[in-house]
């Protein structure tokens, strides 16, 4: 019977190479995704383990994983150690929330609620939803998570008018919004490019500095009124939104 070799990691860059060890380690990984040794989805091992394998500190090795963490090639989950990472793609055109999207990816959708609360509207969010100063808003934000791994930061506001009850929000605020007939029929979405802040990395268990998108959309009704302002921070090592050009 055989048996798959064991990773071999190259850390000879040669005389001419100045580049620092965890920096050439990190490379050593790079190829062996690209060449097809490690797959998308594919454990690496341990830090220690790593250590033993290629006769480097713990120190450099966590720095390594890092870096390639920082480019997306890696991905860590709690509890379960360090992978290679699986990118999500979503197309910009589709209007569709984070949990049926998941669930159309045959993932599991979670959430873990930062703050849930209705209160008077912020001057940004008075423009956004075209409100006046003493509406009423529903504020939910909530780390969005497929399969228990976190992937994003979503801060939605809602008017009150158009979600009578915050609490029949649960998994879904599209599907909310659907039962009682106010469900975004158009969007537009706009998307940046930044790094996470300390704060960000936290909640979303990545290094601060590490690439993530900012998704900012306005949802609308079929008659033209703004029901929804969406501000979300995703994973920049996970998540591709992509457009079809016609």
């Amino acid at each position: 019977m055989s048996t798959t070799p064991p990773l071999q990691f190259d850390l000879d860059g040669g005389r001419d190479d100045p580049s620092p060890i965890y920096m050439r380690l990190a490379r050593s990984i790079r190829n062996h995704v690209r060449e097809g040794r490690l797959a998308e989805g594919d454990a690496l091992p341990p830090e220690r383990d790593l250590a033993e394998m290629t006769g480097v500190s713990r120190v450099t090795v966590r720095k390594a994983m890092e870096l390639l963490m920082r480019e997306g090639l890696l991905s860590r989950k709690q509890g379960s150690g360090t992978f290679v990472a699986p990118r999500i793609q979503q197309h910009s055109a589709a209007l569709v929330g984070f949990s049926a999207d998941m669930l159309n990816r045959q993932l599991r959708p979670g959430s873990q609620w930062i703050e849930r609360r209705t209160c008077t509207p912020a001057p940004e969010e008075v423009l956004a939803l075209g409100l006046t100063v003493n509406a009423r808003v529903h504020r939910l934000a909530r780390i969005r998570s497929a399969d228990g791994e976190p992937l994003a930061i979503e801060r939605a506001t809602i008017p009150e008018a158009f979600l009578p009850d915050l609490a029949s929000v649960d998994q879904s605020l599209y599907a909310a919004l659907d039962a009682v007939g106010h469900k975004p029929a158009t969007g537009l979405q706009r998307i940046t490019a930044s790094l996470a802040t300390p704060e960000e990395a936290a909640l979303l268990g990545i290094p601060a500095g590490a690439a993530i998108l900012r998704i900012e959309r306005r949802g609308y009704l079929a008659d033209g009124r703004a029901v929804e302002f969406t501000r979300s921070a995703y994973r920049g090592d996970r998540y591709d939104f992509v457009s079809e050009l016609r």
